[in-house]
């Protein structure tokens, strides 16, 4: 016969793994809603006759409203359950692209995407502090699959849209889509647990992560950067390889292998980061991020395309590292709130690195911005030297 202890460790691991698949279902859905809208743009300005302002509107409609509400949902947490928060979230997101397909015109469409993207709001801050909760001290693996499943969802929802409008019109294949997102909001209702506040941590490890928050500081200000170092290259790379020589498909197979190496990176370097530590990894990624951008510059074509892969592992493999640190720097209670901050600031700066970068590409040139770009990743070092001590103090002391 089975101990109560027995049950009680299998009780808990059926709840880790339901809330880890969860999450991850929640982060395809919400991810391939965010990137869901590239695909339409050219359809909406074809059917209205829209301009490159407007298109550019839509856009920042759903991206200002989704990273301007994470926060408040972080507050929303204390006093309504993340299960809830969740499910009526994803609700939202999938109704506001069901609307967009009634839409008749561009005001139609900037309501409903931005009740769409009110409604993506909701998922990293919850999400992501469900499974640091339920998973604690080893929670640095599981959110490496959560951060990676948001990448699957990028990939296989513009691609589904784009097949559907194949076969029908772009709005059946956007209310097929948000049928999808419905049954997901459904599904996440009936299989989220419950997970109380604090779960799985103790009064001491509580006091021990409220003296790391100068550090939780210096961890958002390299995911800033991070994220401006990534978005900058991406907006120049085009661009170099055409320098080179490469036509058109060229282009978009070598972006394709720069996305292919940073799905790979979000889940290799979270393995890398729990196994070999975070400051040494975010050390070893960030320069080697600067050393490849240097040897995309100068090596010729073909070598480039061998080295985008990798160059892409580095550019997105930071993040699962910083994202499964949050936890090591909050205090449970603060969990909700210390992602919906940390995600604010990274969709932030990938909003604003590219206008940024690319003023300074009109001022100094394609080359001379993209070794901007290097030069960033090289100033993430410092602060990740700095950082270190608040994580040996927070070890230390738990």
């Amino acid at each position: 016969m089975r101990s109560p202890a027995d049950i009680a460790a299998t009780t808990f691991t059926a709840t880790q793994r339901r809330t880890l698949w969860s999450a991850c279902a929640a982060h395809i859905l919400h991810d391939g809603y965010a990137d869901l809208i590239y695909i339409l743009l050219p359809v909406w300005q074809a059917e209205f006759g829209i301009g490159f302002a407007a298109l550019a509107l839509l856009r920042g409609l759903y991206t200002g409203s989704m990273a301007g509400l994470q926060v408040p949902v972080g507050h929303l947490s204390n006093w309504v359950s993340g299960r809830t928060i969740l499910t009526v979230g994803t609700l939202l997101a999938a109704v506001g692209y069901a609307l967009a397909g009634f839409s008749t015109g561009v005001l139609g469409l900037c309501a409903a995407l931005t009740l769409s993207g009110c409604g993506s709001s909701s998922q990293h801050p919850i999400a992501s502090a469900a499974v640091s909760r339920v998973y604690g001290k080893e929670a640095r693996r599981p959110l490496s699959i959560y951060n990676f499943s948001g990448d699957l969802g990028k990939a296989a929802i513009p691609a589904s849209a784009s097949l559907l409008i194949t076969f029908m019109s772009w709005r059946h294949a956007l209310w097929v889509i948000s049928a999808v997102g419905i049954i997901g909001a459904v599904g996440l209702a009936i299989f989220v647990p419950t997970i109380p506040k604090g779960s799985g941590e103790n009064p001491i490890e509580v006091q021990t992560k409220e003296s790391g928050r100068g550090g939780f500081t210096l961890l958002f200000m390299i995911g800033v950067l991070d994220t401006g170092v990534r978005m900058g290259l991406l907006l120049f790379l085009p661009f170099l390889l055409k320098a080179k020589g490469a036509s058109l498909p060229t282009i978009g197979g070598a972006l394709s292998l720069v996305f292919i190496g940073g799905a790979a990176g979000k889940f290799v370097c979270g393995w890398l980061g729990a196994r070999f530590g975070v400051i040494g990894t975010v050390l070893a990624t960030e320069t080697a991020t600067a050393v490849g951008i240097f040897a995309v510059l100068v090596a010729p074509l073909t070598m480039c395309l061998f080295l985008l892969p990798l160059l892409g592992m580095m550019l997105n493999g930071t993040s699962s590292v910083l994202y499964g640190t949050v936890p090591d720097l909050t205090p449970p209670h603060r969990r909700e709130r210390a992602f919906a901050l940390f995600y604010t600031g990274t969709i932030g700066s990938g909003a604003v690195a590219p206008i940024v970068y690319g003023l300074l590409g009109d001022a100094i040139g394609t080359t001379g911005a993209t070794i901007a770009t290097a030069v960033t990743a090289l100033l993430i070092l410092p602060l990740a030297i700095a950082l270190a001590p608040h994580l040996l103090n927070t070890a230390a002391e738990t």
